[in-house]
């Protein structure tokens, strides 16, 4: 069984931190999601290591610093941390990339779709990016499909930041047009500093029809453009629990892994990965 690097693990500890934007999904709205829970989940699917990914919790510094206690117990095989930041402040940004850098984070995200489309757009953001380039940090790229020549622009401004485009780039499979989609990600491929992520794509399905078949056009898009050695896997737990949840999206996962060949299946499960945020499992 090939091992899995997951790069976009959440958890949610409630007695410790507030996630306002939990409160209308109903599956994520009231329950804990615990790195006991992950383990639990995932104990003999073949997961070796994770990295957690901010959870957008209200306050994403005491978030990072939390996660960090967790990480610091080898048995829950944290291997880094991707902290929330905001690119957008003039003041504010530079502590918090520096504190974080002190404490070992490995990379950063701003979710996009949750603000208006100019933020992105300024001089201010893109310096900043740049600025987490310069430190040899990683930004992940959170826009849904309608926003993507948004990502186009800002990776074309910051070429020397290694951008990661989080969940495929958010196809609307449910909408049905894959065209518009493709295009976009067609040309994200084409920068050298953008990679892409497997990750959340069975919750952008229709209802009811969140299955391999349904993906298998988006993944062999992502294929063909992006290849394996700039595609990395992730679980998107618990957000995962959308569409059909944590194990089957594992065995989706390795459906698609039996179809490349060992290198190909290797260079996304777990390599580039450990390339891109220089850690090991």
């Amino acid at each position: 069984m090939i091992s899995l690097l997951d790069t976009h693990q959440h958890l949610i500890y409630r007695n410790e931190l507030n996630y306002e934007w939990t409160k209308e999904i109903e599956p994520l709205s009231k329950k804990d999601f615990t790195i006991e829970d992950y383990k639990s989940l995932t104990e003999g699917l073949g997961i070796d290591g994770s990295l957690f990914m901010e959870a957008d919790a209200d306050d994403y510094y005491k978030e990072s610093k939390f996660v960090q206690t967790l990480a610091k117990n080898t048995n829950n095989k944290i291997k880094g941390i991707i902290s929330s930041i905001r690119p957008e402040m003039n003041e504010g940004f530079e502590m918090w990339l520096n504190e974080s850098i002190e404490m070992g984070v490995l990379g950063y995200r701003r979710i996009l779709h949750e603000v208006s489309d100019e933020v992105s757009q300024t001089d201010t953001f893109r310096n900043n990016i740049r600025k987490i380039g310069d430190a040899n940090k990683t930004f992940d790229l959170c826009f849904l499909e309608k926003q993507l020549p948004l990502a186009l622009e800002l990776a074309q401004k910051c070429e020397n930041t290694t951008l990661i485009l989080d969940h495929c780039g958010v196809p609307d499979i449910a909408g049905g047009d894959i065209d518009y989609w493709s295009k976009n990600i067609e040309d994200l491929s084409k920068l050298p500093n953008v990679y892409c992520k497997v990750s959340g794509i069975m919750a952008y399905c229709p209802s009811g029809k969140a299955s391999i078949e349904t993906i298998e056009p988006y993944i062999d898009t992502v294929l063909n453009f992006f290849g394996p050695s700039r595609i990395v896997w992730g679980s998107d737990w618990p957000v995962v629990n959308l569409a059909k949840g944590l194990t089957e999206w594992i065995a989706v996962t390795r459906k698609i892994l039996s179809k490349l060949s060992d290198d190909e299946a290797k260079a996304i499960a777990y390599q580039t990965a450990q390339s891109i945020y220089k850690v090991k499992i």
